[in-house]
């Protein structure tokens, strides 16, 4: 046998058990010393020359593993001890009572631990890595200790009570001098009903719109709860509960709508508890007493009264179903529109998601039949609707005020519609008590002189006027005139209207004009682009009526039917000396001149003067038919705090302001938001300055004269559209900026389609144009808003630009066509009434009809009627024809 296999001896005196036992005395341990009284590792073994029974020491820690799995805790001593007693922790060097100077036992790897990690007997990785046993008994440990948890959240949290359910608080709206306005916003509008009172289509409406198994379901949706959480775990949006008790359980925790787990996790075990406790008879009925259906309206019975004027015993069932589709947002699904707090919440586009969520739920209501069908096919349209309500406080302006402030704070602030809805803000505007008095007594004069529906029912009814002022200084609104009042016209005339602006766009045309310049006809585009000559208010331009229309390069301007374009002025009126009619920009200004100020759009390119027109402070989804010709004067409907905003930027030499309505909003005593100025440089100030020198001309004798003011500067324009469907003066002086606008329009708000009406006639006169009424009430106005205030001049214009067609240019030269035409007597002066033509829209060549077309081989020209002074644009597009936005109720809100 080979000499590594040999077995080794056996150790005397009584084999291992006398090893353990120890041969010489009685051993203070349990165990042997492992080594020998010398200490030396070869002591363990006999000295006749035989190897170690293991290898290395991991061999002999692998071997004692195996005996420790295999039952027995044993240790062998290796080596016969000499009576060494150890005396403590190490063996002695050789004697009974040694000082125990050996190396100390290793720790015992084999004695139980409660929790076994790292992990005892295993190395390296494996120590890491957790035993089953381990991994099982902690989660059964987590999920423990959160039902714990769960459990005595459960016990806590109460159910809710409706009565004291949504409880919102007022918010307090003050004046510019800090005084109180108003205090809206808490729940007055508000009535709660027993379930007996709700009929059974509300009831079976919200079912099967929200929650179609409410009546089996235990109060919540596993489903919902893990959509939700998962949002939440990855940074989304939270969702709210999806069945009908979480959603009361939401509407009843109003005091809390944080977006957070932990109050989610309270939804949830109220909802649960509800579900279990409640019937579900009294869910329903807390649901629908404690929704918000919009209007300021909590509760069904307060919905029924604000949307149908009824109570909620006597609703039909479409009426039901509308009530239904409105809980989904009352901001998007009210037909009267919302664009106070959204301004994609038009009355259009919140009709149409109010018709369509509607019918869905009636649809719905017959799958899950609780609607016959029979019923369901005589409900085609949305029901009647009245008129939006609000509260007599909010009478007169007030309701325009809080709306316009309230739209400005969701728009601009942290703070949500709903969180505003709960209440508790001090919300200071900019708003002038006394300016917005002077403004409403400036309308109601003019009314009470001129307008007089009893007698001229035709041509007097459905007037509206709006109007805003702005200070120049930082954008503050001072004042509005939104309409008659806000109980009874809903729409806000100062903040949208859809009546296109007319005339006074020429501002923005003769700024680009002056800040950009015209492009060279004798470059390329690309080239043109770059090299360009500004323009002084002294260079001239065609005043010739049915002028054709080039583009920069002098080539005829053509539409997509590839038809040329005569542009008309007003009355078929040509201004300055014929053959050419050459007029300079100061004096087309002054008269109004159509013609001049569209070639000169075209000369310095639409791109730029739709850039102007934002600079100013406009909002592009306000600019309508940008790529036409007919854009430079005025087919956009700005609103009219936009205008009055934009116009401001002249007065500040070029510095422009975003008009604001709210100062500073606090909450609990504390400030939450502070509106801090923005100032941007819009154009240069001998640009502005510039503009402001010329628009001078207009009150002091031009179109705007009736606006002159006694002993101050004022610089404006008049505008008027064509067929004489809104009116407008927007003027200046260096401390307030003020627009005002007229037009008629039903104002039954109900209707889908209301279109402008003409103005012919109109408070006796032939026409209205800007220079007329709106003028009027410009004046009387600013005479008063301004009284005391000391008179301030506006900065000397310093000359600008370049003297542009000195001479004759191919661009004002009569087309052989034109030249046969019988041409009116030359004119300088304004005439005294304001409209322009107003084709037909069978006989509108282009998208907007604001010029006259003629074939390619042209001999013809299209008939006009006549007009008048203000310059104007032709006939309002239909949706059909409008490639900008829809016409008619005003895209835009919040300032549009």
């Amino acid at each position: 046998m080979s000499e590594h296999r040999r077995k080794p001896p056996q150790p005397q005196g009584g084999g291992r058990a006398a090893a353990r036992r120890g041969q010489t005395g009685s051993s203070s341990g349990r165990r042997a010393a492992p080594r020998s009284a010398t200490g030396s590792p070869s002591d363990s073994y006999d000295s006749g020359g035989e190897e170690r029974p293991f290898g290395s020491r991991a061999e002999a820690r692998r071997a004692a593993q195996r005996s420790s799995t295999s039952g027995g805790r044993r240790r062998a001593a290796d080596g016969a001890g000499h009576g060494g007693h150890g005396g403590g922790r190490r063996g002695g060097p050789g004697g009974p009572n040694g000082p125990g100077r050996g190396r100390g036992r290793e720790p015992d790897p084999y004695k139980k631990r409660i929790i076994d990690y790292p992990r005892a007997g295993k190395y390296g990785w494996a120590r890491w890595v957790p035993s089953w046993k381990l991994v099982t008994g902690t989660f059964i440990g987590f999920c423990g200790s959160l039902m714990a948890v769960a459990g005595i959240a459960y016990a806590m949290v109460g159910v809710p009570d409706v009565a004291a359910a949504a409880k919102a608080q007022n918010n307090v709206y003050y004046w510019a001098n800090n005084k109180p306005m108003v205090s809206t916003g808490g729940e007055t509008n508000r009535q709660n009903i027993k379930y007996e009172q709700i009929p059974k289509a509300m009831r079976y409406a919200v079912m099967s719109a929200e929650n179609k198994k409410f009546e089996t379901d235990k109060g919540i949706d596993p489903v919902g709860i893990g959509r939700a959480l998962f949002n939440m775990a990855k940074g989304g949006e939270t969702q709210g509960g999806s069945t009908i008790t979480q959603q009361y359980v939401k509407n009843a925790m109003l005091n809390d709508q944080s977006q957070t787990v932990s109050r989610k996790f309270k939804e949830l075990l109220v909802s649960i508890k509800v579900g279990r406790t409640e019937p579900k008879e009294e869910v329903m009925a807390g649901y629908l007493n404690t929704a918000y259906y919009g209007r300021t309206s909590y509760g069904l019975q307060a919905a029924a009264r604000s949307y149908f004027g009824k109570d909620a015993t006597d609703l039909k069932a479409n009426e039901c179903a509308f009530l239904a589709a409105v809980l989904k947002g009352a901001t998007y699904y009210d037909p009267a529109g919302q664009t106070a707090i959204d301004p994609g919440a038009t009355r259009e586009a919140n009709t149409k998601r109010a018709t369509d969520r509607t019918n869905w739920i009636l649809d719905e209501m017959v799958k899950d039949g609780h609607l016959s069908a029979s019923e369901r096919a005589g409900y085609k349209d949305l029901p009647k609707l009245q008129n939006p309500r609000s509260s007599s406080e909010l009478g007169g302006q007030i309701g325009y005020l809080v709306d316009l402030a309230k739209g400005y704070v969701i728009n601009n602030t942290d703070i949500t519609e709903e969180q505003l809805r709960q209440g508790g803000y001090e919300i200071h505007t900019t708003f002038d008590k006394k300016k917005v008095a002077d403004l409403e007594k400036a309308v109601k004069k003019v009314r009470a002189e001129n307008l007089d529906e009893k007698r001229r029912p035709k041509t007097d009814k459905h007037v509206q006027f709006g109007g805003a002022s702005v200070d120049p200084k930082n954008g503050a609104i001072v004042a509005i005139y939104g309409g008659e009042s806000a109980t009874k016209h809903f729409t806000n005339n100062a903040d949208e209207t859809g009546a296109a602006v007319g005339s006074t766009f020429k501002p923005f045309v003769l700024a680009a004009a002056m800040q950009d310049g015209k492009r060279d006809p004798d470059l390329g585009e690309s080239q043109a682009q770059d090299e360009r000559t500004k323009v002084s208010p002294d260079s001239f331009y065609s005043g010739k009526n049915k002028l054709k229309i080039k583009t920069y390069d002098g080539s005829i301007w053509k539409n997509d039917k590839g038809k040329e374009w005569l542009q008309t002025n007003d009355d078929d009126e040509s201004y300055g000396a014929p053959p050419n009619y050459r007029i300079d920009l100061r004096e087309a200004m002054r008269v109004s001149a159509n013609s001049a100020f569209v070639q000169l759009g075209m000369d310095v390119g639409l791109d730029k003067v739709k850039q102007a027109a934002e600079n100013a402070g406009l909002r592009e989804s306000s600019l309508t038919g940008t790529t036409f010709p007919s854009f430079s004067i005025g087919i956009s409907d700005p609103s009219a705090i936009r205008m009055a905003g934009s116009y401001a930027t002249f007065a500040t030499s070029g510095k422009q302001n975003d008009p604001f309505s709210v100062k500073e909003v606090e909450y609990e005593g504390g400030s939450v938001y502070k509106h801090k100025s923005e100032t941007k440089e819009a154009f240069t100030a001998p640009v502005a300055d510039n503009v402001t020198d010329v628009l001078k001309t207009v009150v002091e004798d031009g179109t705007g004269t009736s606006a002159q003011l006694d002993g101050r500067e004022v610089a404006g324009k008049t505008g008027t559209t064509d067929g004489n469907k809104s009116a407008w003066f927007v003027g200046y002086t260096p401390q307030l900026s003020t627009a005002v606008s007229m037009y008629r329009m039903d104002d039954d708000e109900t209707k889908k389609s209301r279109p402008f009406l003409e103005m012919y006639g109109t408070g006796g006169q032939e026409t209205i144009h800007g220079a007329s009424f709106p003028a009027e009430v410009w004046h009387d106005y600013m005479e008063q808003a301004l009284k005391g205030e000391p008179s301030e001049d506006f900065p000397e214009a310093e000359p600008i630009g370049e003297v542009v067609n000195d001479l004759p240019t191919p661009s004002v030269t009569p087309s052989p066509t034109e030249s046969e035409e019988e041409q009116p007597e030359p004119s300088t002066e304004p005439s005294e009434t304001e409209t322009t033509p107003s084709p037909s829209a069978s006989e509108t060549c282009g998208p907007f009809g604001t010029f006259e077309c003629e074939d390619t081989g042209g001999t013809e020209t299209g008939g006009t009627e006549t007009g008048g002074t203000d310059g104007g644009v032709t006939s309002s597009p239909t949706e059909s024809e409008d490639p900008g936005n829809t016409r008619g109720n005003g895209n835009g809100g919040i300032f549009g």
